[in-house]
């Protein structure tokens, strides 16, 4: 099917959608057809379509919406979903390309090719086009066309080659055949050619390896149907094609879930292109041909995963993997700096449960989201939110006492720490080891976090700290693993030197002190000075009476 896009978001997430537009086509190659999946509806009235199909395929086959469905002339041209995709031949005449020397299908992996080998009464093809209808019902039916110069005497022969590598054979200009490569032909007798009820052989076959295999003639098993123009088509309804005469448009449609289905290995198809046979014995000689136009056609889909933060940011280094009936498949993938995961091709059909197998450092992975991939979609998952995880820091509050000599580390409860840039906010207390602390969680791991101490009266405080958390931890926690930080304070002494004359006013004094380097004084008079703030230690002070 033509590629679409889903994108899955969580209940209650934040939604990004992306749109990412590819040529797709449900297809497994293994060599049995696949079981029966029934109609959806009805036919299309007044057409031959497929059960469940909403395109117009009629006998008379013609471009213009006549059924009230839709018609090569009613789908846009591109190369995104819901588009036809429609590639020309090189104009007729000497420099047209085609096939040589009297190849055949089964001759070689690599036609021979030529040029202006092919008269214009004899196979000369002009435009093919490839529509892929995928219905409200998910139903999916591959539409195919084609036009030709003029019709010619005899029998109409086309092939419609899909090939799963890009990469051109020796030919310089089909694509290396690989075994499950798929071949659609279109083969309408001559005895049919005068018939208004021509009878249409539409057949399928797979490459082994080495050569076709043998045919599945889907019109048959009721898997494909398509008709040819018995009525001439006017410029003015062949939709950009031109006029067209009789027996020179033909369509075929192919029931993609019918004839496909779906399977645990992924094959993608790279390119298609048409070529026309001399006859309808497969071993006819191939005469024109429509060089391949590239193609993305898997019988799979693709899952793309995108991934922030609690703060709506990217978050790279996430693994995914899908698991699928609780067991790990080998599709996994890993966001990148812009937080995008994949996309991870080539997803067999089926339900998965998105799992983040790796998380972040600092971060809590997110939920399993359950998802559903069908072939030729490309499910967008989320975006999905790691928070994350919260740490602690415990501040420790010590200071020196009276008595304690040089010790510093007596605990100092009813001190007011800040968490700046927060609004967190405590006072420390004696705890169990008795120490004096204080504890900040809720912390946001993988932050550097500055603390503030609003220094008490008498004591003099250290600056601000800049505290990492690194891991997750919790206030609560019975052994405390987060981050720790101490502050010490220092208890502050004023002094005061006075000489008090018996007479007043009788004498002056002049007061200094040292404590490694001469202090300044607070405030001074004739009879006393001031020292205010000092910390513990041994002072020299000198009074000079009366000088």
């Amino acid at each position: 099917m033509i590629g679409s896009v889903r994108s899955w978001n969580p209940p209650g997430r934040r939604t990004k959608k992306s749109v990412i537009r590819a040529l797709a086509t449900a297809a497994v190659l293994a060599a049995a057809v696949a079981p029966a999946i029934p109609a959806s509806s009805a036919p299309l009235p007044g057409t031959i379509s497929l059960d469940g199909s909403n395109f117009e395929i009629e006998k008379n086959a013609d471009i213009i919406v006549d059924h009230g469905g839709d018609d090569w002339a009613s789908i846009p041209q591109g190369t995104g979903d819901n588009q036809e995709h429609r590639k020309d031949d090189l104009l007729s005449g000497p420099s047209d390309n085609s096939f040589a020397e009297g190849t055949k299908e089964n001759d070689t992996a690599a036609p021979k090719i030529g040029t202006g080998s092919i008269p214009n009464n004899k196979s000369d093809l002009k435009t093919f086009g490839v529509y892929t209808e995928k219905t409200a019902a998910d139903r999916n039916f591959l539409n195919l066309f084609w036009t030709r110069v003029q019709d010619p005497t005899g029998s109409t022969n086309m092939d419609f080659e899909f090939n799963q590598s890009s990469t051109l054979s020796s030919n310089g200009v089909t694509p290396v055949r690989t075994a499950g490569d798929l071949l659609i032909g279109y083969d309408l007798p001559q005895s049919s050619v005068n018939n208004p009820d021509p009878t249409l052989d539409l057949s399928l076959r797979r490459w082994t390896g080495s050569q076709w295999g043998p045919p599945q003639i889907l019109s048959q098993q009721g898997d494909a149907t398509g008709g040819i123009n018995t009525t001439a088509i006017t410029a003015a309804d062949a939709d950009g094609l031109g006029a067209l005469s009789v027996r020179t448009f033909g369509e075929a449609q192919l029931d993609l879930d019918e004839i496909l289905g779906s399977g645990s290995t992924c094959t993608t198809f790279g390119s298609a292109y048409l070529k026309s046979r001399a006859s309808q014995s497969f071993s006819a000689v191939l005469k024109d041909f429509i060089a391949p136009q590239s193609v993305q056609v898997s019988n799979c889909g693709s899952v793309t995963i995108t991934k922030e933060d609690d703060d709506g940011a990217p978050l790279a280094g996430a693994e995914f993997t899908l698991f699928q009936d609780g067991q790990a498949t080998t599709f996994t993938c890993t966001t990148n700096a812009q937080g995008i995961c994949g996309p991870i091709n080539n997803v067999p059909a089926g339900d998965y449960v998105v799992r983040e197998t790796d998380t972040p450092d600092g971060y809590e992975p997110a939920p399993d989201e359950a998802i559903t991939v069908e072939a030729g979609e490309t499910v967008t998952v989320g975006p999905l939110v790691d928070t994350r995880q919260t740490g602690a820091i415990k501040v420790t509050k010590v200071r020196k006492i009276a008595g304690s000599g040089n010790d510093s580390s007596q605990p100092h409860e009813g001190v007011t720490f800040q968490v700046l840039g927060t609004t967190k906010s405590g006072v420390t207390a004696i705890d169990a080891m008795g120490d004096a602390t204080v504890c900040f969680d809720g912390l946001p791991v993988g932050t550097s976090y500055t603390v503030h101490e609003v220094v008490p009266a008498g004591y003099r405080g250290e600056a601000d700290k800049i505290v990492p958390v690194t891991r997750a931890a919790s206030c609560t926690d019975q052994s405390f693993q987060g981050s720790t930080v101490t502050f010490r304070n220092t208890p502050l002494t004023n002094l005061t030197l006075t000489a008090t004359p018996q007479d007043p006013g009788a004498t002056a004094s002049e007061f200094t002190c040292t404590n490694g380097g001469t202090l300044t004084p607070t405030s001074t008079t004739t009879t006393s000075a001031t020292f205010n703030g000092l910390v513990p230690g041994t002072y020299t002070c000198t009074v000079v009476i009366d000088p």
